[in-house]
């Protein structure tokens, strides 16, 4: 038998982390070559990830909600010959609950494997296996087991033999009074949010390192105790242990207050947003105009047959718009480069399309959106908002955008002051489009009204160019015969 074990990829550009979403296979389940074993969410963006041999799965060695860096093991798989023994692993775990005996300890190392908690194979890391660690922590604290299953308290004993990581923290030697916890950055920014005092918490990590799952194990205890010996005593029951742990971090610290940790999309979006904020020198300006024709055009082309099975919609005319303004101004489609202190102009539109999803706003872009044609780019607006609020938009759609479209008019907002998104030179809120009184032909008349706001990088683009970039936009929304002889 061998075992094999699946280390978390870098599925990004230089991302170091990933959060599991959900696990598609639980121990026992036989994998093929390039079947997904589970998907994960990003900084980016939420990617299934396909095991890279055939075998029975052997142990998954985090929960879902679990924030994982990258190389760590998240997977073992047994592989070769190992049909006959997987069952026998499997199965170890209900084993080894159901006795209180003392000899049942020796099995713990098997165990612990299945067991779907952040901290249940603490000592796990891209350089050790978590079995063997698991083995020699026993073995160094055997005595600790037989007490914690004589225990009088029947849900105190299986607890010990199959989680022995708790019992057995207070077992590794104290650290120096006044010596300071080593832990990464990220990992003291966890514990100040969570409230927990690093030197109360015992590191499982290379060189006494405290680790993420060291600070959640230590949350998780100070919240609900019990709640660890009741997901390890049940593996089987995985779905019920991950829904107790993974709301841990986001405990109510009051009956009036509740705390989200903010991870994956919603994190990274928050650091780019300061980011761009703060670096690029943001001007907005606004225009109110009527778009009576433009609405009309719309329907016209939605019973075009030549357009049949299209989405056609106000948002992809203003794409369009968009699109002929940059041809009539290619001096907006640019980037800054601060280390060459240089304006680099771009020859290709990537419309980006901010987009809402359950996890946060993200903004995946078309690529060459200047070389398509009306129904092309309709495909591709309708590709792309699926896959969005399906959650399946991969790094690669979301790098290298030049301009971006945020249509803030579905939620029935009139206008706003948008932040550039990181690396671009502007971006188009599109208002809520309404019935308005609006003088048309020298006469008061119901006409249909929307106010476009424009924020860009005053580096890269003055006051004259940002000015005459959005007039046109409106001008070609306001007559869009102008789609036609504009381009």
């Amino acid at each position: 038998m061998t075992i094999r074990e699946f280390k978390m990829p870098d599925v990004g550009e230089g991302l170091t982390e990933a959060e599991i979403l959900k696990w598609y296979v639980q121990p026992g389940d036989t994998v093929t070559d390039g079947q997904v074993v589970c998907e994960v969410e990003t900084a980016k963006a939420a990617v299934e990830l396909p095991i890279p041999f055939d075998g029975v799965v052997h142990a998954l060695l985090f929960e879902e909600g679990t924030t994982v860096d990258v190389g760590q093991v998240i997977i073992s798989v047994q592989t070769g010959d190992a049909g006959a023994e997987a069952p026998a692993v499997v199965e170890a775990a209900p084993a080894v609950a159901a006795a209180a005996a003392p000899a049942e300890a020796e099995p713990a190392p098997e165990v612990r494997q299945p067991v779907l908690v952040g901290y249940g194979v603490s000592t796990a890391s891209t350089k050790r296996r978590p079995r063997k660690a698991a083995a020699d922590t026993a073995a160094q604290n055997g005595s600790a087991a037989p007490a914690a299953a004589a225990a009088p308290a029947a849900p105190a004993a299986p607890a010990a033999p199959t989680a022995p990581a708790v019992p057995v923290l207070p077992a590794v030697p104290a650290k120096p009074a006044g010596e300071r916890p080593l832990a990464k950055p990220p990992v003291r920014k966890l514990a100040k949010d969570l409230g927990i005092d690093l030197a109360s918490v015992v590191p499982t990590g290379d060189g006494g390192v405290v680790t993420r799952e060291d600070v959640h194990a230590a949350a998780a205890a100070a919240i609900t105790p019990q709640a660890v010996p009741a997901a390890v005593q049940a593996p089987a029951a995985a779905p019920a242990a991950a829904a107790a742990a993974v709301p841990a971090p986001a405990a109510l610290t009051s009956e009036r207050e509740t705390r989200i940790p903010v991870k994956g999309v919603r994190k990274v979006t928050a650091q780019a947003m300061v980011g761009s904020a703060f670096t690029a020198p943001h001007v907005t300006e606004f225009i109110t105009f009527d778009v009576t024709r433009t609405m009309k055009l719309v329907q016209e082309l939605k019973a075009d047959p030549d357009l049949a099975g299209l989405r056609i919609n106000p948002l992809l005319l203003i794409a369009k718009a968009v699109l002929v303004a940059v041809r009539r101004n290619p001096d907006v489609n640019a980037s800054w480069d601060e280390a060459a202190q240089e304006i680099v102009l771009k020859h290709y539109v990537n419309l980006g399309i901010a987009a809402a999803t359950p996890r946060g706003l993200i903004v995946p872009n078309i690529k060459d959106a200047h070389a398509k044609t009306l129904g092309e780019l309709s495909e591709s607006l309708s590709s792309l908002v699926a896959t969005a609020r399906d959650g399946k938009t991969s790094p690669a759609d979301m790098q290298n955008g030049t301009l971006t479209i945020t249509n803030v008019g579905v939620f029935g907002v009139d206008t706003g002051t948008p932040i550039l998104n990181p690396g671009e030179s502007a971006i188009l809120a599109v208002g809520a489009i309404k019935l308005q009184p609006w003088v048309h032909k020298g006469k008061v008349k119901p006409r249909q009204v929307t106010t476009l706001a424009l924020s860009f990088d005053h580096r890269l683009i003055d006051g004259e160019l940002g000015s005459r970039f959005l007039a046109d936009i409106a001008a070609v929304l306001e007559h869009p015969r102008r789609l036609i002889t504009w381009a």
